[in-house]
């Protein structure tokens, strides 16, 4: 039996009791519902900072992008893509979906713009890199990205094909500084 304070009184009553515990069971419930939800978003939202100029004028040096888990962008749309190792070769595998942020936070990222996706003409004339490509159309899994200030960007023009599988996410909107 649980003594609880009533509208007008003291109320004493089993049912009371009941009561109490059945909203801190849907209090308990809710906030492990929070917190489920809150786990997915961070598997499917990140924030990233842009550091350098390689994507001005629409990023600044400083400032957070929104970046959405997705991995279907579509040329124009703004894709942060692990930034490769030595001799263009990735020292870990891809991540997944699933990847927590833990995994995320410890490898180097670049922001960059999709050129071309697979299926789409090889852009020989802006990217020196692919001058020389003997296909006509980008290979499937295979991505052309380029930053907004050539002058100031490692991107397809010096690398080449970027792969599907190492792109985090589409970039979503600004957060600021």
């Amino acid at each position: 039996m649980l003594t609880v304070l009533g509208g007008g009184g003291l109320l004493t009553s089993s049912l009371a009791g009941e009561r109490g515990w059945g909203l801190t069971c849907g209090l308990v419930m809710l906030i492990g519902l929070c917190l489920g939800v809150l786990s997915k978003l961070r598997r499917k939202l990140v924030t990233v900072t842009v550091r350098g100029r390689s994507m001005e004028p629409t990023y600044h040096h400083g400032e957070r992008v929104l970046v959405r888990r997705d991995f279907t962008p579509a040329p124009g749309q703004v894709v942060v893509v692990e930034y490769p190792g030595n001799g263009g070769v990735w020292p870990d595998p891809p991540v997944g979906h699933a990847t927590g942020p833990s995994e995320i936070t410890g490898r180097r990222w670049i922001i960059k713009r999709v050129a071309a996706t697979s299926g789409d003409p090889v852009p020989r004339d802006t990217v020196p890199a692919l001058a020389e490509a003997g296909e006509e159309n980008v290979p499937e899994g295979q991505m052309v990205l380029l930053g907004d200030n050539p002058d100031a960007s490692f991107d397809s023009r010096q690398m080449g094909y970027f792969p599907l599988e190492r792109i985090l996410g589409t970039a979503v909107r600004r957060l600021g500084h």
